[in-house]
């Protein structure tokens, strides 16, 4: 792990190593703005899936990774990458990120692969309270690979086809696993396809928003993960919370973008400092 830095570069990368996806945010400090993005299947190889993110969100700019002077790492696997200046929780990243997407955000529910988290941010993007639900997979995206294999389909392909539904019928199984095996059973029924779906996106959406109702529901609510490309949950948890949930193109991208940012307050503190101490020098020897 790289530890140098020069403290008044210009692009700062953050990284977010999730179960599934891998994605990277190019930060222009300069301008305070995002010039590039990637992502790529997570795979067996953290590392490299980390490398290879970051060299293609250079890539898009015409940018060499040595431009890049500082490297943020977050999500499951933060501690396998071996650029990184510093790693950060997840948590604190998604929250800082929804915050700058969506200054309006009150709460956040990440949705990833393994588990779901629901945080509550104050004005400054910071955690003020959370709740996470890792158990089983239960409420997140690898319950809906499950129910995706059980019907034949493609992860990508299911969310659209959900919206077809005219009477979704619930899944009772709460295990991933299990669930794969009740989806099975309602084929065999003979339900449609995309009642099957609907039908597991609304049950997955309550044990999610009973999560999110431990940290508080009222103010907007911003969704952050891959979920977010996903229309069937953003409208299944929609119907259940009773209103609209903040998402854009670059949601999937929080993680990663509120890693960038945190390294940005952290270095802004210790420039500030710097002018500090040299201005006390500076009066001591004027005095």
């Amino acid at each position: 792990m790289s530890t140098s830095f020069h403290r008044n570069g210009r692009f700062i990368a953050g990284i977010d190593v999730g179960t599934r996806m891998t994605k990277c945010i190019i930060f222009d400090r300069s301008g305070g703005i995002i010039v590039s993005r990637a992502s790529r299947l997570t795979g067996h190889n953290l590392a490299l899936a980390s490398e290879d993110v970051l060299k293609e969100a250079c890539s898009t700019e015409s940018l060499n990774s040595g431009e890049v002077f500082y490297t943020a790492s977050t999500g499951y696997g933060r501690y396998q990458v071996p650029m990184r200046q510093i790693q950060i929780t997840d948590i604190s990243c998604h929250a800082i990120g929804a915050k700058c997407l969506f200054p309006g955000t009150t709460s956040v529910l990440d949705v990833g692969a393994q588990n779901a988290k629901a945080i509550r941010v104050d004005h400054d993007g910071r955690v003020a309270k959370f709740k996470m639900n890792d158990k089983c997979a239960s409420g997140a995206g690898r319950f809906l690979e499950r129910v995706a294999k059980g019907l034949e389909l493609e992860l990508d392909d299911i969310g659209n086809l959900s919206l077809r539904s005219k009477d979704p019928q619930p899944i009772s199984s709460i295990c991933a696993v299990l669930a794969e095996s009740e989806v099975i059973n309602l084929i065999t029924i003979g339900y449609p396809v995309e009642d099957i779906l609907m039908g597991a996106y609304l049950s997955i959406s309550d044990r999610i928003v009973a999560l999110l109702r431990q940290v508080g529901v009222d103010g907007e609510i911003t969704l952050t993960g891959g979920i977010t490309h996903n229309a069937g949950m953003v409208r299944a948890l929609e119907q259940k919370l009773g209103k609209p949930l903040n998402v854009c193109p670059d949601s999937e991208y929080a993680g990663a973008l509120g890693a960038c940012l945190l390294v940005e307050r952290r270095l802004k503190k210790l420039e500030d400092q710097n002018i500090q101490d040299f201005n006390k020098s500076a009066t001591a020897v004027n005095s």
